[in-house]
């Protein structure tokens, strides 16, 4: 088991791991308990009822977070063209296509959202190996594979964030930064757990939403009550 820091031992201190809470309530331990030296991220995990090994189970898409993500998003697209112009004026940090492609196959992965056009998707697809374990292949279910690159750049650039399951069934998405206010943070918490309920596939069985946790960063995870969610600020 990995050792943790006094900071980490010192926070789980603060919190009861038997308590579950609202997701209000969580939101408030995570951002009084965070304590790095920087802006920590603010991490949502959910355990789903489903088995991401039968494909009618996978849950996967894109959410758009009201709130923002608060941090700078790196993008690139594999496109020419018309379409290579209008994904710079949007703002993406690498355009290209035989020459995008290539610089990856060398390992330049300096970017967190990967965009491409249809057509140069057969020979995206190629680069698997080096996209794939990194959650970056490009994906027409989350809008990652469009002729609309420009549009696409500035959704990943305003806020919209990619959720998968991984083969235990848990998905993992940021929220926002702990430096976020309160309703931010809720707002953006509520975004995501609509958005996967709405994705809930007919063929999962029994309850679907398993286990949810908050955590920043640094610190130890909070329990979110699954059955009373937002009981707190519906009231």
């Amino acid at each position: 088991m990995a050792k943790h820091g006094k900071k980490y031992v010192a926070a789980s201190a603060k919190v009861d791991p038997t308590v579950h809470h609202t997701a209000p309530e969580a939101i408030a331990v995570v951002k009084q308990i965070a304590s790095a030296k920087f802006d920590e991220t603010v991490e949502l995990a959910v355990r789903l009822g489903v088995d991401p090994r039968k494909a009618d189970q996978m849950v996967r898409g894109t959410v758009a977070l009201p709130s923002g993500t608060g941090t700078d998003v790196r993008v690139a697209v594999f496109a020419a063209g018309d379409a290579a112009a209008e994904a710079r004026e949007a703002g993406a940090e690498f355009v290209g296509a035989e020459d995008l492609i290539a610089l990856v196959e060398g390992g330049m992965l300096d970017f967190d959202v990967a965009i491409s056009t249809p057509d140069l998707m057969p020979q995206v697809g190629k680069l698997g190996r080096a996209l794939g374990p990194r959650g970056l292949m490009p994906n027409p279910k989350t809008g990652t594979v469009t002729t609309e690159v420009g549009k696409a750049v500035t959704d990943f650039k305003g806020g919209k964030v990619e959720y998968r399951t991984d083969r235990q069934g848990n998905v993992h998405v940021p929220v926002g930064k702990v430096s976020f206010d309160q309703p931010a943070l809720v707002a953006n918490l509520r975004a995501v757990l609509d958005e996967l309920e709405k994705a809930k596939p007919a063929s999962a069985k029994g309850r679907y939403f398993r286990r949810i946790t908050l955590s920043s960063t640094m610190g130890p995870g909070v329990k979110i009550d699954t059955q009373r969610m937002f009981v707190a600020d519906e009231a």
